[in-house]
């Protein structure tokens, strides 16, 4: 427990963070979840739509720096690449 007052505050900010940004890496990784089934059990425009919803939760994440840009863009461009196989 920090005993100065600025280190107690500091604790308080960086719990509401931590609990903030493993909130938002579910969102990714139920978002990655739902389109992993969407490409295997479905067709290519189904998969289409749930890729969109999952980029969109990627570059939220990054904008909040939860995940890194190049993750976001990493994780993208193989979820796109999954989507264009199909065949």
């Amino acid at each position: 427990m920090p005993n100065i007052k600025s280190a107690k505050k500091r604790m308080l900010t960086s719990e509401k963070s931590r609990v903030r940004n493993q909130a938002e890496k579910t969102k990714v990784k139920h978002a990655r979840r739902s389109f992993m089934e969407s490409v295997e059990s479905q067709g290519k425009e189904v998969s289409a739509e749930t890729l969109k919803s999952y980029c969109s939760v990627l570059d939220k994440a990054a904008k909040k720096g939860i995940i890194g840009k190049n993750t976001a863009v990493r994780r993208k461009r193989r979820a796109m690449n999954r989507v264009r196989t199909m065949a």
